[in-house]
């Protein structure tokens, strides 16, 4: 891909896990109030027709990753989980009670920080307690991150037994140089060892996360690294962009220096050569940065027009209503957005004087639900239209002009009422989805407040 492309586009953007992005989230019109009648609403919609989704932040690490860009606490004092674990609980109570029914839980995903950091003893009180209010929907989705380093057999075994059976582990990169620089020193034989329990514990859909554009990193490295784990058969993996922003997370990620990253084109070279590896290996481009086995349900939901996406990342299935659990939180109702406390100290006060964590959120206009679909749309789907007049808003002519420079550009094709991205074009579908983001075009940020989009 020409140089001068890749410079052209090569500007602060989102990752659009949301619609509008949060710096831009209006808090003047919100409350706890209204996000509880937002979040009932939606659950009455859509609860016995397709269930909730359910995302537990758990934030503990024993060690800082420096690229790591998460909500974490740093510490090896494993006497915090059984306190965590019950304010989380405490939580979903307060919106089981709520509740006029008993919840359908379609989705349920553990994330972090590192939810391996917790025991499998203490990780099972946790499951089990969000289903003394729940109900497991049918084909239901339960999946958990996990640390090559920490994971053990009776982790894998005891989620399993819970109903799991999609994982992902950390890799990043193989190199030790790499790893060195990013504090996340793990050797190919831990991944492999993990990778083979899960497959012989039952799990139906292993991940691995790999990241180009870190310290060091050359297109060697990612070609060994993607040869690697080619030779453990994932089914499905992220091939995500490091997103260098230490001005929002402050020294944890100023573990090196900045001239050892990789700049524009070469970064981009790191991409275009993993993309054309992970394809020769027969993986798929199923959406921003992810890539499938056929045999995956994510390329099944994509190749049906079915894959969705929300705070969690990709999804073979659609939830309109989505709980955040635990520290710095986001909860989706589909008409709001409701982030919780974003330091344990405020989250434990805010559970103890039995009150939902909600410290700020954001309610959807009618114009925001149409934006959203777009993006949603191009993102899972590298496609939208404007066809239907439920899918037109008062700025599209405005959109679709600055849409025919990234035509010329080879970026994507118009047809009637619709555009497509192309092939050469899915590098840069934070780009095109920027197009459509009416609350970005409004009020340019005076500060960089996101990454790179290459």
């Amino acid at each position: 891909m020409e140089n001068s492309i890749i410079q052209k586009y090569n500007v602060p953007g989102p990752r659009y896990t949301s619609y509008p992005t949060v710096p831009y989230w209006d808090n003047s019109g919100f409350s706890t109030e209204k996000w509880q009648e937002s979040f009932i609403r939606s659950f009455k919609e859509t609860n016995t027709s397709e269930g909730i989704s359910i995302y537990i932040h758990l934030p503990f690490c024993e060690s800082m990753c420096t690229f790591c860009g998460c909500n974490k606490r740093i510490t090896r004092r494993h006497e915090v989980e059984t306190t965590y674990i019950t304010a989380v609980l405490n939580e979903w109570a307060l919106y089981c009670d709520i509740l006029p029914q008993r919840p359908l839980i379609k989705e349920l995903h553990l994330g972090g920080g590192t939810p391996t950091f917790f025991s499998p003893e203490n990780l099972k009180i946790l499951i089990t307690g969000i289903f003394d209010r729940g109900v497991k929907a049918p084909g239901y989705e339960f999946s958990f991150e996990g640390h090559p380093n920490n994971t053990t057999r009776e982790h894998l075994q005891t989620l399993y037994d819970l109903g799991f059976r999609r994982v992902s582990f950390g890799v990043q990169d193989y190199d030790e140089t790499v790893q060195r620089a990013i504090n996340r020193l793990q050797s190919f034989h831990n991944v492999a060892k993990v990778t083979f329990w899960a497959k012989e514990t039952g799990y139906t859909s292993i991940s691995h996360d790999l990241v180009f554009g870190l310290p060091f990193q050359t297109i060697e490295n990612i070609a060994d690294t993607i040869e690697k784990t080619k030779s453990l058969n994932p089914d499905r993996l992220s091939f995500y962009s490091y997103a260098h922003v230490p001005w929002i997370k402050g020294l944890g990620q100023r573990g090196f220096d900045e001239s050892n990253l990789p700049k524009d084109d070469e970064k981009r070279k790191l991409y275009e050569i993993g993309k054309h590896l992970l394809s020769e290996k027969g993986f798929y481009e199923i959406g921003m940065d992810h890539f499938a086995l056929k045999t995956d349900s994510l390329f099944s939901a994509f190749n049906n027009g079915k894959l969705h996406r929300n705070f969690m990342g990709y999804s073979a299935s659609k939830t309109q209503l989505m709980i955040g659990l635990g520290v710095s939180s986001i909860s989706d109702s589909w008409y709001s957005f409701a982030q919780n406390e974003k330091t344990l100290e405020d989250y434990y006060k805010r559970i103890e004087q039995n009150e939902l964590p909600v410290f700020r959120g954001h309610l959807l206009t009618d114009e925001d639900l149409i934006i959203r679909k777009h993006i949603l749309n191009l993102m899972c789907c590298f496609e939208t239209s404007w066809e239907n007049e439920d899918e037109q808003f008062a700025e599209l002519p405005e959109v679709i002009l600055s849409l025919n420079e990234m035509a010329n550009d080879n970026l994507l094709e118009f047809g009637k009422n619709r555009i497509t991205v192309t092939e050469n074009g899915k590098a840069f579908v934070r780009n095109i989805c920027m197009a459509f983001d009416l609350r970005l075009k409004r009020k340019a940020p005076e500060t960089q407040l996101f990454s790179m989009t290459i």
